[in-house]
């Protein structure tokens, strides 16, 4: 088109320009003007060719740029398409997933009803539990009562029977007196019995009073007779006012006076009476062993009702209930193992610190029931011997004294008392903070604390617990760690014996108090010095030597008591053979190695 469009342009160009150069212009003239131009136009044909080549290669170009974007179309709409079926998948998957959440959180609802449910049984179990060891405990109360109510009406059953037959004698006698006054006839006296009627030629009615004045005569010497010599009345008796008389009932079957408890071993309490408490069994133990001794020992007075009221005032009543149970008494306390305390679930290690500590308190004073400060009076200038024996409840009111008192109450249960704050090393003013629940971020009520209770120790019992921050071996008391039971040293040296948990001598507080220096008035702080509880670290080299020592100890006792035995048996063979004249007075031969065995009623369980 562009072509046709030149060419009638230059057509009707010349035409019109032939038409006026006719006139003026030669023909020559106007063809070198035509040659003029058609070469101009070839250069114009050539450029416009050029530019249309140009033109045909750029659209061949953008063809096939189209063709690429084409087929990435294609690819982004087939990937486009992918991704809805996939997006629809994980939409239905995730409207599953919210079904089976809704499933779970249904069946997680009703698991925790019947968690709840269940707890409300274990809770009503637990409280029918209870409900029967009371009332198995009142049962066994009952027949026990119904028991001693049967022996005292068996009792009281001989003393009316001996006074019938008084009285009738009385009678008898009336009657042949009468007689023999009223001359009625001639009776022999002999023959007729009188002199049995007669009490040493006073009237027979006068024969009850003098068999009861027997009968307490008798019951005189009973009670002042040895404990060998007793009854099994009085056993039983004794029992239970020693807070065992849950066994009254096996122990007159078996008990038949006190030499039988005196020479019995903790394996024959546990067969004939039935004592499968272990710490029962160690109580009645300690009591037969202080009988045989001969041992007067102060903490004997403390029975197991005033130790729970001791658990009171060291700040542990959550323990009153085992020990009540177990009947641990002032004794108990004094020979009080490390498995005793975790058999009656004392398992932290601060409260064995406390236990122990309290116990030594209780051996300072010489086991003086009244030896724990309750009350604040009228102190000034405290002294630490003065300190180590307040209880709990004085503690709290030291608190309150330096402006504490909102932080007091947090020390009932903890165990802490005056006897922890002197005699532990370990504890300082950083464990009271932690017991008190004192943030650590409030460090003036802390360092407030720590100055007070320096003044409160004093300054030898500060450097001490000083040294012991300084050491290396040192760790901080806590909450809670936790003791737990630990194996003999000494290269098995227990398998020799099979030790029983009742026979353990890893004592809580090992201390042998001598009496000239440790009466209950001393006040002065230098006696409690060298006494004080050792770290974990001491304690751990102490209790394989000093546990293997004692069992070594025993052990060549019981062999030396032994060869004791069978020399005095040989001796007692040797003169019960010689011997051929039986008098009045001569034992047995049985009886006289009987009385040999009893003079080493321990020696079997020694062994």
């Amino acid at each position: 088109s562009c072509f046709k469009n030149l060419f009638y342009y230059y057509y009707w160009g010349s035409q019109v320009n032939h038409h006026s150069s006719t006139n003026n212009e030669t023909y020559q003239e106007r063809l070198a003007r035509l040659e003029g131009d058609k070469e101009s136009l070839i250069l114009q044909v050539s450029v416009l060719t050029d530019q249309v080549e140009a033109q045909g290669e750029k659209i061949r170009d953008l063809e096939i740029c189209l063709e690429g974007h084409q087929l990435k179309l294609n690819a982004t709409e087939e990937m486009l398409q992918q991704e809805l079926l996939s997006r629809t998948s994980l939409e239905t998957q995730k409207l599953d997933l919210m079904a089976e959440v809704s499933d779970l959180k249904i069946k997680l609802v009703g698991m925790e009803k019947e968690q709840s449910e269940y707890e409300e049984k274990q809770n009503k179990a637990e409280g029918l539990l209870q409900e029967l060891r009371h009332l198995k405990i009142k049962v066994e109360e009952l027949e026990n009562e119904r028991n001693q109510y049967e022996w005292k009406l068996k009792a009281t059953k001989l003393p009316y029977e001996t006074l019938l037959l008084d009285t009738n004698s009385t009678v008898l006698a009336l009657c042949f007196e009468r007689i023999r006054r009223t001359q009625s006839g001639n009776f022999p006296a002999d023959d007729l019995g009188l002199a049995e009627f007669r009490r040493g030629g006073l009237r027979a009615t006068a024969g009850p009073r003098l068999s009861r004045s027997k009968e307490t005569k008798g019951q005189k010497s009973d009670y002042n007779a040895p404990f060998a010599q007793w009854s099994t009345e009085r056993v039983c008796n004794w029992l239970e006012d020693f807070g065992l008389g849950q066994y009254v009932i096996f122990a007159r079957q078996w008990v038949t006076s006190g030499h039988t408890l005196l020479t019995a071993t903790p394996q024959d309490m546990e067969k004939e009476m039935g004592i499968k408490h272990p710490l029962h069994r160690k109580k009645l133990v300690l009591a037969i062993k202080s009988i045989n001794t001969k041992q007067d020992e102060k903490s004997a007075q403390l029975d197991h009702i005033w130790v729970t009221r001791w658990l009171d005032d060291i700040g542990l009543p959550q323990y009153k209930d085992q020990f009540h149970e177990s009947r641990v008494d002032g004794r108990m306390l004094q020979y009080l193992t490390v498995n005793d305390l975790l058999f009656l679930k004392v398992t932290s290690q601060l409260h064995h610190l406390s236990i122990k500590c309290a116990i030594h308190v209780l051996h300072i004073n010489s086991f003086n029931p009244h030896c724990l400060r309750r009350r604040p009076v009228e102190e000034s200038n405290v002294s630490p011997s003065e300190v180590v024996q307040w209880s709990n409840h004085r503690v709290m009111e030291w608190l309150r004294s330096v402006d504490l008192a909102e932080y007091a109450p947090n020390l009932r249960g903890s165990g802490v008392h005056g006897g922890l704050i002197i005699l532990e090393p370990r504890f300082n003013g950083d464990t009271l903070a932690m017991l008190l629940n004192i943030p650590p971020q409030k460090t003036l009520l802390r360092r407030h604390l720590t100055t007070n209770f320096n003044v409160l120790i004093g300054p030898e019992t500060q450097q001490e617990k000083r040294d012991i921050t300084e050491s290396t071996a040192y760790t901080p008391l806590t909450t809670t760690a936790k003791v737990r039971p630990k194996k003999l040293g000494f290269s098995h040296f227990g398998n020799l014996r099979k030790k029983k948990f009742d026979e353990s001598t890893d004592y809580v507080c090992p201390m042998d108090t001598n009496p000239g220096a440790t009466n209950g008035t001393q006040k002065n702080y230098t006696g409690y010095k060298g006494l004080s509880p050792l770290t974990d670290r001491e304690l751990d080299q102490m209790e394989h030597s000093e546990g293997t020592v004692k069992q070594i100890g025993a052990f060549s006792q019981g062999i030396s008591n032994l060869t004791t035995m069978l020399s005095q048996d040989e001796i007692v063979t040797k003169t019960t053979n010689t011997s051929c004249l039986p008098g009045a007075g001569q034992e047995k031969p049985d009886a006289v190695v009987q009385k040999s065995f009893t003079s080493f009623p321990l020696v079997t369980h020694t062994i």
